[in-house]
């Protein structure tokens, strides 16, 4: 998987020293528009910037610069998105638009954003005829526990450092349950129970078993 990323999540992961969760999980690419390194991570994140650097630097994540979509001749197409984007969201976040319009831009399947406000990127996208599929930190968490690349207690662990590092107050249990309800009981997009079944036919997940243990633990 593919995935571009907003600040507030790159945010949240490294500081818990967390972020190599995300370059293993999206294997085929980690990615971050200029703006968002150079502006809204100097603004809000220079705690982290020189690690963030270090993964730019080696690869780990890709940091796209107009230079760089002009050379892939998509730029009026990012500029476009940009532009949409902006009618949709506003201004008060650059770095959700910037995330957002990068990946329809480049073809990145997901968006990684704790923004789960009303009206912000994870439900907006949710309830959009979109190709992106938005994730937060905690979905990330949970679908590398389904399919088997963490154990029950290492997910818990992980979602508390994460939750403390940046004083989230977020509750693992209505996590859990939202992860539920939008793939299973409840989805706002038909695409997204059908991404998830076929997951779960890939991985072979015994769904019920994997959240009755990790039900235990929260």
């Amino acid at each position: 998987m593919r995935a571009s990323l907003d600040t507030n999540v790159i945010i949240h992961f490294y500081r818990a020293g967390l972020q190599d969760i995300l370059f293993q999980f999206f294997d085929e690419g980690v990615f971050i528009y200029e703006q968002i390194r150079n502006i809204e991570l100097e603004n809000h994140g220079k705690d982290i910037l020189n690690q963030v650097d270090a993964d730019i630097e080696t690869g780990k994540m890709e940091k796209y610069t107009d230079e760089r979509l002009k050379e892939l001749h998509v730029f009026k197409v990012f500029e476009n998105n940009v532009y949409n984007n902006r009618i949709l969201y506003g201004t008060g976040d650059l770095g959700e638009v910037y995330a957002i319009a990068l990946a329809q831009t480049i073809g990145a399947y997901s968006l990684v954003t704790d923004d789960t406000k009303q009206g912000g990127p994870y439900m907006s996208l949710m309830q959009f005829d979109d190709d992106v599929m938005p994730f937060t930190f905690a979905d990330v968490l949970i679908l590398r526990y389904l399919i088997g690349n963490a154990d029950a207690l290492k997910t818990v662990e992980d979602f508390n450092l994460i939750n403390k590092k940046s004083d989230l107050n977020w509750a693992f249990t209505s996590q859990v349950a939202k992860f539920i309800k939008r793939f299973w009981k409840d989805p706002y997009r038909q695409e997204d129970s059908k991404w998830i079944q076929k997951l779960v036919i890939q991985k072979k997940i015994a769904v019920k078993t994997k959240f009755m243990e990790l039900q235990k633990l929260i």
